[in-house]
């Protein structure tokens, strides 16, 4: 039987070792030479081999020379997408809005649009985070809807939409919720009342409206004694908003509570003050 011979890891590694050395010696050759249409070719096969880092390097230290050329316009394009496939949205949408800007005329003006609202889309963080970005990705997409209504990427760009309105639609409920929980009633009215302004079509919209009424009470509950009058009629005027929209609500059962609580502490308020006054 053969014995297998085992060959020391430098052996194995020396190959790929020449393979990288001779790589980077090949990029460093290309990158100082004077020839910018040989850098700009270079580094379109670059990105032709999806080696986006490379390309990036070579295209960003020709586009000043492309200026006034042919290839001008191309190269700002690929520079964009060679940012977009490191994962350099901030960048990349920069550049993608910077081309669009440049070039408005171009046939790939459209593209280049969608891809910047893209790259916005894409950096925008989970929905307990600062939605900026979102913010700024919403704005985007609507303004590429907006010029360009008939697009190949117009279903793209409003399902994108909806995925971010959602984000901000999870975040403001959840804020609300938060100001509840934490005792900061009148923070919450204000943002479940901003809630339903924003989001009137919510799935959320029926638990809303009932911590509405929730809240109004924990309010009036902790208010001083002569602001409590006022704000225990407003948990009525919540309770009945409440009902009117959702008669049948797995929510209607606790609202009734606060609402009969609130009728109490109304009687309560209103003997007590006859008293004061006699």
């Amino acid at each position: 039987m053969r014995a297998t011979i085992k060959l020391p890891k430098l052996f194995v590694l020396l190959p790929l070792l020449v393979l990288l050395a001779t790589s980077c010696s090949e990029f460093r050759k290309i990158q100082r030479s004077g020839d910018w249409e040989k850098k700009y070719e270079a580094a379109l096969e670059y990105y032709k081999n999806e080696e986006y880092g490379k390309a990036a390097i070579l295209l960003e230290e020709v586009l000043p020379l492309t200026k006034g050329t042919s290839k001008a316009e191309e190269a700002q394009f690929y520079y964009a997408y060679a940012l977009f496939h490191q994962d350099l949205f901030i960048e990349s949408g920069y550049y993608f809005k910077l081309f669009y800007d440049t070039y408005g005329r171009s046939p790939l003006a459209e593209e280049a649009l969608f891809m910047h609202g893209y790259s916005l889309y894409l950096q925008s963080p989970r929905y307990n985070l600062d939605q900026t970005s979102s913010f700024e990705a919403i704005q985007a997409m609507q303004n590429f809807i907006n010029i360009f209504a008939y697009s190949e990427y117009k279903e793209r760009a409003t399902e994108i939409l909806d995925q971010l309105q959602a984000k901000l639609e999870r975040k403001a409920y959840e804020n609300a919720k938060l100001y509840a929980e934490t005792g900061r009633f009148k923070a919450a009215l204000v943002a479940l009342e901003n809630f339903g302004n924003d989001f009137p079509d919510s799935d959320y919209n029926e638990e809303v409206d009932y911590l509405k009424v929730k809240v109004a009470y924990e309010l009036a509950e902790n208010s001083l004694e002569s602001l409590q009058r006022e704000r225990f009629y407003d948990v009525i005027d919540h309770y009945q908003d409440f009902v009117d929209r959702y008669p049948e609500s797995t929510f209607g059962r606790e609202a009734e509570k606060a609402y009969v609580l609130a009728q109490e502490k109304i009687t309560d308020i209103n003997q007590e003050s006859k008293q004061n006054n006699s």
